[in-house]
């Protein structure tokens, strides 16, 4: 008999802001196949004789192909069992959840979807950054800081994007080529504020503040690194001023 396979998003970094739905996803599981930035304290909820698999991608670490994780959830589904793919945030939000699912279709193995809290609107959220606010900012786009890099040409251009604020995801690593990019975008100068959120929802979220023109700076004295959460835009200020 084959089983089931269920994404749940685990979201962004404080154990307390899964569903209830996914909470219970994971106390059912038989098999849990679970990302790098997901709190472990979520793997406490499991059954005591789940089987816990670790498919973590972390710059700098070992991390498992794509393929492989797919490889994983097909083979133990084909087992009969119940397995809980469990990713940080969202599964659709830069979480590749749309590849596994096709690959499960392919096999015609059984499927859920179970949304998480993205990182892209509750980091900055916590931190006192809203990513909307009246008369400040009617748009937000979110994009990743960090494109395949198999691909033909960039999809996302940063000197060419409108909307009032903009989340960037995965971007630390390439902050300086991303702050390049936004200076040549007419809506920005180097005034424009920014800030950079660590680890946020969780007991080690700091805050970076600055702007365009002095971010890169900021980042490199303060020891910036991976997970983080980029905000651009006015509303990085806008309760401060308040």
């Amino acid at each position: 008999m084959t089983g089931k396979v269920i994404l749940v998003g685990a979201g962004p970094g404080d154990p307390e802001l899964i569903t209830i739905k996914g909470l219970k996803a994971i106390k059912e599981a038989d098999v849990i196949v679970y990302d790098d930035l997901i709190s472990k304290e979520l793997l406490n909820y499991a059954k005591k004789d789940a089987e816990l698999i670790y498919v973590g991608k972390r710059k700098g670490k070992h991390s498992f192909k794509q393929e492989e994780i797919n490889k994983i959830l097909v083979e133990k589904a084909k087992e009969g069992k119940l397995i809980v793919r469990l990713k940080g945030g969202d599964p659709f939000v830069f979480g590749r959840g749309g590849e596994e699912i096709l690959e499960l279709k392919k096999h015609n193995i059984p499927y859920e979807v179970i949304p998480g809290i993205t990182s892209a609107i509750a980091v900055p959220e916590v931190a006192g950054i809203p990513v909307t606010h009246r008369k400040v900012a009617t748009s937000f786009t979110v994009v990743t800081g960090h494109e395949a890099e198999d691909k033909k040409e960039k999809q996302v251009d940063l000197s060419k994007l409108n909307a009032d604020t903009i989340v960037i995801l995965m971007g630390i690593t390439n902050l300086e080529n991303l702050v390049k990019e936004l200076l040549q975008n007419p809506k920005r100068s180097k005034d424009t504020p920014v800030a950079i959120i660590m680890e946020g929802t969780t007991k080690n979220q700091k805050i970076i503040k600055g702007t365009l023109g002095d971010i890169v700076e900021k980042a490199k004295k303060e020891g910036a690194k991976p997970p983080g959460v980029i905000v651009v835009g006015d509303v990085v200020n806008v309760l401060d001023s308040q």
